[in-house]
């Protein structure tokens, strides 16, 4: 059988904890006419936290409520704009309409004027009636066949 084995030596190591410097804040220069407080304040298990006191931020004054709320005055204003506009729509619808019944009324205008001017080109006596006048001396026909 064989021989049971001897345990070997087992070796522990121990993590070693990195040590980095934290970088160094700038300098903020402090005004020499005020010199601000310190505080130091104990903690429930010994240690002493010692700095500077911070003041307390006050609340800005709450201001007076408009007797009227933004919303209405909004609503009121764009009713306004609202008539305004359909006011200014209404105008243009008939200015819209005249226009289009004054350009109509000028080509009827056009139209009895120049029509009237062909009636009387087609109707009027003086002159030839239109066609070609052929004044036939001495002509004879034979068979149907003119001999001029």
């Amino acid at each position: 059988m064989n021989a049971p084995e001897r345990p070997t030596a087992v070796e522990v190591h121990h993590p070693q904890p990195i040590t980095v410097q934290p970088p160094t804040a700038p300098a903020v220069p402090v005004q020499t006419h005020t010199v601000p407080t310190v505080a130091s304040i104990v903690l429930p298990d010994g240690r002493v936290v010692t700095g500077y006191a911070i003041d307390p931020v006050q609340q800005e004054p709450v201001a007076a409520k408009p007797p009227f709320s933004r919303a209405a005055v909004n609503v009121a204003l764009g009713g306004v704009g609202f008539l305004a506009v359909c006011g200014g729509l209404l105008l243009l619808t008939s200015f819209i309409a005249a226009l289009t019944a004054f350009v109509t009324q000028l080509i009827t205008l056009a139209a009895v004027i120049f029509g009237g001017w062909i009636a009387v080109q087609i109707f009027s006596g003086s002159g030839h009636s239109g066609g070609t006048t052929v004044n036939i001396r001495k002509a004879v026909f034979k068979r149907n066949h003119f001999n001029g």
